[in-house]
Order: structure tokens, then C-alpha cells, then sequence
């Protein structure tokens, strides 16, 4: 039995912790912190590959990302059903880190056959990278912690994430002249290799006081299923189907926001190194505002108002924002409107929406979590890309883009008070386990042998009518 990790007490109420939660906390925050190091030693030479050849490359790449999540997702369902968690888990992260190295080789010994090919794969490998390591993290912390634990940590554990957003550019900025560009990968792997081994530490952990099963229990268990079970499960679920259009028009509007930006940078010619001033200047406060919000806000604003309104104050932001772009119209208020963006949807809505996963079923938190945190999306990105650019074509000032941008907002903050509602509801079933929700088809016929033999082989189904 590992020992509890001693916090001081202001410490634990300010972080609104208790003691036994220490170490699996702080183990986490190191998992997350580890793997966005990882992602963002890579992202500003992916970044640059994809804009070799212009912003009409980028969409045409968003496309071919959507492509690649959707068919690498059955692979990833077919290895949740056949092999145990932290096997699978490993098999992902070990398939990066050989990819890396493939990567690694290719640019050291075979520098020549480099080309804008070969920048589009791996762009679109890196990209499809981005989001399956983050997802594998935010899945097993859904299945480690329960459901009250993560409207109280997920934020605190979230800061592990923001150190490596932050540590991972500003060691490619030491490392990239003294070890050289192809060098990096092999660092990026190393870390994915630590994340890895956090990982393992933290599924060894006691789930929490009074867990009816071992974490050795689970790690053994295969979840099986069909390799398709995630796709099928979003399809049937109104809950699961509901975080499938929160994501997408979350993606879809912060898209519009990105290629908005890019076109108005497109179109100031002079004084670039001012705005390229401003911009980091807005990344470095950005990133303090995400800590502040993780540290202090999220975790109680979470206890106190409820996932629906956490949900919800990333769309009423991002609406207030466009608005206030209409009206002003200029760069510094586009630069303010994505900074704030960013930090919400960082600080406060993605704790908020990775602890809607924990009254699913263990399998649709990997299968399920899988499609949505993947293929919706990049099918996001895609559907922003293409519509920011149709909308361009068709001559639509900022304020016809205000239009359409608006209404969406709106119906995408109702959607996020609606899943708060529907995961309260859940998570309020009597004499559920934690990680294995109801069904309320299922409470309806209770009384027929199916229906409990259904529940208590915690058999994935959708579990809201």
C-alpha cells in the first residue's frame, strides 16, 4: 500500500484536496506534464511544414488529418478490445516513440529524400499524434478517478499540462542549434517514454477509499468488444452524441478564429516584427491565465455552479468576442478574442469536459472518447477551415461572419448546460458503481433478468434514453 504524500493543510484547502489524493494527483500532473512537452518540442516544425506552401495547403491538410484519425480509430478499438488497459495504453505511446525514431532516421540518414511530401506526412502524422496521446492521458484519468474527484482535480492536474505547453518550446529553443532539428524527435520520444512510465505509476495506484476492486483487477481485464464500438456507441448515445456537437462546434468556431487571424495577419503588411511582439507577448499571458485559472478558479467554479455552466462560458466568451471584433474590427481585439479563447477552453472548459467521461462506460471511455477526442475533432477543423474559406469567397465582412458565428455560440452553450444536466443526472444514480453508469432504459425494466445481468456485467450501451 503506498503511503500518502503529506501536503500542508492550507495547501490541501486551497487546492481543495485531500490527503489521499496527493500523490496520485501529482503523479498525473507529471503524466500530462510529460506528454505536452512531447507534443510541443514538435508542433512549431510541424507548423512550419504546413505553411510551406500556403493557408489553402493547411485546409486541404486539415482534410487528410480527418481522414487518417478515422481509420486509425478501429485499430485503436481493436487493441482496447483485445489487450488489458495498460498494455494498449503502452502499445499506443511505444507505436509514437518507433515513429519518432523512423522519423529521426529518415532526416539523419537520409536527408535527401525530404521533401514537401514527405513535411505533408508528417504533418498530418504529428497531427493525429497531438491528439491520441492526449486522449489516451484524459482516458485513464477518467477511468482512474471518479467522477466527484474530477469536478476537484482535473483542473489542479491540468497545470502539469500548462508547465509543458510552456517548458516544451523554450527547451526547442535551447536544444534545436546545439543537437539539431531531427535530434528533437528522439528528445520528444524520451519524454513520451517518462509520460509512459507515469502511466504505469498511476494505474498502480488505489483508485480511492473504499474501491470494491484492485487496480491490478482492472489492468488484467480485457474490455473487449468490437473494434467499431466507439463509432456505434456516439451513433446510439444522446449523451455520448451531445459531447460529439459540443467538441465539433467548439473546433469549428476556434478554426474560424485561427484562419480569421491568419487572414488579417495576411493582410497587414507593415510593421512585423511589432505584431510578432504582440502575439508572443499574448501567448506568454495566455499561458499565465491558464495557471491562474487552474490553480484557483476552475475546481471550485466546477463544486459550485456545475459542469453546464463551465461548459457554457466558453461559448458565451467566444460569442462576446466576435461581437466586440464586429464592432472594432481590429488586430488587437481578434489577438485578445483567440488569447481569451484559449484560456478558457484550456483553464476551465477541457477539466470540464474530460470529467463528463467519468460516468461513462470503461469501454466508451476508450472507445467512444477515442472517435469524439479524434475524428469529431479534426471533423471540426475541417468544417471550420472550409467555412471560414466559403465565407471569404463569398465577400462576407466581419459582420455577416457575426451572423452566423453568434447563433452557434448560443446553441452550443445550451448544449453544454444540457450535458451538465444529463452528467448530474447520471452520476445521482443510487447504487451504481463509479465507472460503470446506468442505463435508465435499464432502470426502467430493473425488474427483468436481462436488464441486470446487462448492468452488472457493465456491458457498453448507451445510458441515457
Amino acid at each position: 500500500m503506498p503511503i500518502p504524500l503529506r501536503l500542508p493543510r492550507p495547501l490541501q484547502t486551497l487546492f481543495n484536496l485531500r490527503r489521499d489524493e496527493v500523490q496520485p494527483v501529482l503523479i498525473a500532473a507529471a503524466f500530462f506534464f510529460f506528454v505536452l512537452t512531447a507534443l510541443m518540442l514538435l508542433r512549431p516544425a510541424r507548423d512550419a511544414l504546413g505553411m510551406e506552401r500556403g493557408i489553402e495547403s493547411i485546409r486541404w491538410l486539415f482534410i487528410g488529418t480527418a481522414v487518417v484519425t478515422l481509420a486509425v480509430n478501429p485499430v485503436f478499438g481493436w487493441l482496447v478490445s483485445r489487450l488489458p488497459r495498460m498494455q494498449f495504453i503502452s502499445a499506443t505511446y511505444g507505436f509514437f516513440v518507433l515513429s519518432l525514431a523512423g522519423f529521426w532516421a529518415l532526416l539523419t540518414f537520409a536527408p535527401s529524400a525530404i521533401g514537401q511530401a514527405s513535411g505533408k506526412v508528417f504533418y498530418v502524422w504529428f497531427s493525429v499524434f497531438n491528439l491520441f496521446a492526449t486522449m489516451v492521458f484524459w482516458a485513464l484519468l477518467a477511468d482512474r478517478f471518479s467522477s466527484e474527484q474530477s469536478l476537484r482535480v482535473f483542473g489542479l492536474i491540468s497545470v502539469g499540462g500548462t508547465l509543458g505547453a510552456i517548458f516544451g518550446p523554450w527547451l526547442t529553443m535551447q536544444l534545436a542549434e546545439p543537437l539539431g532539428t531531427p535530434s528533437l524527435l528522439l528528445v520528444s520520444g524520451g519524454f513520451l517514454v517518462l509520460a509512459l512510465v507515469m502511466a504505469w505509476r498511476l494505474s498502480r495506484l488505489p483508485l480511492q477509499p473504499g474501491t470494491r476492486a484492485a487496480p491490478t483487477d482492472r489492468d488484467t481485464g480485457r474490455i473487449g468488444g468490437s473494434a467499431w464500438a466507439g463509432l456505434r456507441a456516439v451513433l446510439r448515445s444522446r449523451y455520448l452524441s451531445g459531447i460529439a456537437g459540443y467538441i465539433l462546434l467548439m473546433t469549428v468556431l476556434a478554426t474560424v478564429i485561427y484562419f480569421t487571424r491568419l487572414q488579417m495577419v495576411a493582410g497587414v503588411a507593415d510593421d512585423l516584427d511589432a505584431r510578432a511582439a504582440l502575439m508572443g507577448s499574448i501567448d506568454m499571458w495566455t499561458q499565465i491565465v491558464v495557471l491562474i485559472l487552474q490553480l484557483t478558479l476552475t475546481g471550485k467554479l466546477i463544486q459550485r455552479f456545475g459542469l453546464g455552466v463551465a461548459l457554457a462560458i466558453l461559448p458565451v466568451a467566444t460569442a462576446l468576442g466576435f461581437i466586440g471584433l464586429a464592432i472594432y474590427g481590429s488586430f488587437v481585439v481578434l489577438i485578445v478574442l483567440e488569447a481569451t479563447n484559449r484560456a478558457v477552453q484550456r483553464g476551465i472548459t477541457r477539466p470540464a469536459r474530460e470529467a463528463l467521461f467519468t460516468v461513462v462506460s470503461r469501454e466508451d471511455k476508450y472507445k467512444a472518447k477515442a472517435v469524439l477526442d479524434t475524428f469529431m475533432y479534426r471533423a471540426g477543423d475541417v468544417v471550420g477551415a472550409q467555412a471560414e474559406g466559403a465565407l471569404g469567397r463569398l465577400g462576407m465582412a466581419m459582420g455577416g461572419l457575426v451572423s452566423v458565428v453568434v447563433p452557434l455560440a448560443l446553441v452550443w452553450a445550451a448544449l453544454g448546460l444540457w450535458l451538465g444536466r444529463m452528467h448530474a443526472r447520471a452520476d445521482a444514480a443510487p447504487g451504481v458503481p463509479d465507472h460503470d453508469p446506468p442505463d435508465p432504459r435499464r432502470r426502467r425494466a430493473r425488474s427483468s433478468a436481462r436488464a441486470h445481468a446487462r448492468t452488472h456485467a457493465g456491458h457498453r450501451a448507451p445510458f441515457l434514453p
